[in-house]
């Protein structure tokens, strides 16, 4: 298909597409082919963000939203999952335009999970309840749950749309009022949704979009306005997002950051199940995946035929290296900027100094920023390629004899996002998954977030939840009342 040429690049501020006063823009680039996209996209400055939580303020306090009921604030949130679902064509193309996920994979599956999302917390819009206590001190006592105010969300650029669904609609269907900023390299889908807020109906102030870097999502983090914030990015930036919520007004913060994680595969698994969840699934994205085990440990018995196998699936998806993100034909893209290029590539420099590259390792493609699928076999387990987030197509694979080894290898990491364990054995299963140091564990399967389950990481990946239950009650607070 042809790509997109029409573009939101303002910010969407109180229901309307605005100039930036900051007069920043930022330039985008098309990964798959290296050429500019012509969108001058205009960057929040102070004065903006502060404009942006005014108004949401203003929405949370004394704007029509204050005063819906939990249905009602439901209908909207459906309002918007429907024409969410009805444009997913439109959004997929632009997230694939400007980070180069393939469109197939973005269309059938990132843009409707936003969907998804929408209309779950929608169900729970309604159903936030409280507790009492029996007054037999001659006090009664009510707990109640109540909104938290303005909150923000900050996204990556691997799958946009995701986390519009999941840091916008909890927010919302507590009673909040929500500001998104997008990741810098892929801002145009989550732009395009002001059309489809103004269109649901939303009252004025009650989400908001703004553009911009670091310095923007700063601005978002130590902002004294804001209740709390959801980040989405690498531990490092996590960190620092942390610190700035906190040096500011103590606002809550739900973190959900890199991980180096690991999939174990058994001698009594099903291999065809376990190689296509560790090979394809690896894949999905281009490896661009925060939940990606790209630490693949193989039991020895089974090693060499299983590598095999693996590194077949990879060598089929380099021979479609180059292939238009656009094409609904394509299953495997670029990486999203230059920066995360150059960034993949020095990683598998620093492996190919160890000697312990299989297959790969090479950039290919119509002068896009295209890098063939990349195995090491056995490098050394204090090697950076080993023991760091790469977030690009670069398997480590290891082997091992014992469960007991497998595990000590599988949480020999500062980081805890994700895990797969492959066996046919329930007991193995269960015994293992719970020796695993990871906030998930997926059995038998690639590891895909629900929406109804909580997501979130142990040691470095993060702290709070998001999804479910879990990640709703997050954008709540507490108040005892007494009443005597």
């Amino acid at each position: 298909m042809a790509a997109p040429t029409d573009f939101q690049t303002q910010l969407f501020l109180n229901n309307k597409y605005v100039d930036a006063k900051s007069k920043e823009t930022l330039s985008l680039v098309n990964p798959f082919n290296g050429e500019p996209i012509s969108a001058a996209v205009q960057v929040a400055g102070q004065e903006d963000i502060d404009l942006a939580v005014s108004y949401a303020q203003v929405a949370f306090k004394s704007g029509p939203w204050s005063t819906y009921t939990g249905a009602q604030r439901a209908v909207y949130l459906n309002k918007l999952a429907d024409l969410i679902d009805a444009n997913a064509h439109k959004l997929a193309a632009l997230d694939s335009l400007c980070m180069g996920a393939p469109i197939a994979v973005a269309e059938n599956f990132v843009v409707p999970q936003a969907a998804v999302a929408f209309r779950y917390y929608a169900g729970l819009a309604d159903k936030i309840e409280g507790d009492s206590f029996a007054a037999e001190d001659g006090t009664y006592r009510i707990v109640r749950h109540e909104p938290l105010g303005v909150c923000a969300g900050i996204a990556p650029w691997n799958v946009p749309m995701i986390y519009v669904g999941w840091k916008i609609a909890p927010a919302l269907a507590a009673g909040n009022t929500a500001i998104f900023k997008a990741s810098e390299s892929s801002p145009l889908a989550t732009l395009y949704l002001g059309k489809l807020v103004i269109e649901a109906g939303f009252p004025p102030g009650v989400i908001q979009f703004v553009n911009g870097g670091g310095k923007t999502g700063a601005l978002l983090a130590s902002h004294m306005g804001i209740a709390k914030i959801s980040f989405t990015g690498s531990t490092s930036v996590g960190k620092i997002v942390q610190k700035l919520a906190t040096e500011s007004n103590m606002k809550k913060v739900t973190l959900e950051l890199g991980g180096k994680s690991a999939a174990l595969v058994f001698e009594d698994a099903n291999i065809p199940n376990a190689v296509a969840g560790t090979a394809d699934g690896f894949l999905l994205n281009s490896g661009q995946m925060c939940l990606a085990t790209s630490r693949l440990l193989v039991q020895e018995s089974i090693a060499t035929p299983f590598i095999e196998a693996v590194k077949a699936r990879f060598l089929e998806a380099a021979s479609k290296l180059g292939s238009d993100p656009l094409s609904p034909t394509t299953t495997y893209g670029p990486m999203a900027n230059k920066a995360q290029f150059d960034r993949v590539l020095s990683y598998i420099n620093i492996g190919k100094e160890g000697g312990a590259l299989a297959i790969g390792g090479a950039s290919n493609g119509n002068n896009g920023l295209f890098i063939e699928p990349t195995i090491f076999v056995n490098p050394d387990k204090n090697s950076r390629i080993y023991k760091e987030e790469i977030f690009g197509p670069v398997l480590c694979i290891l082997t091992f004899k014992t469960e007991e080894e497998a595990l000590e290898l599988a949480n020999d990491t500062n980081t805890g996002l994700s895990a797969g364990l492959y066996t046919s054995d329930l007991n193995r299963a269960l015994r293992v998954s719970a020796k695993l140091e990871s906030g998930n564990v997926a059995i038998n399967s690639l590891h895909l977030p629900a929406v109804n389950v909580p997501f979130g990481g142990w040691k470095e990946s993060g702290s709070g939840q998001e999804l479910g239950r879990y990640g709703f009650q997050s954008y709540l607070k507490m108040k005892s009342v007494h009443i005597k």
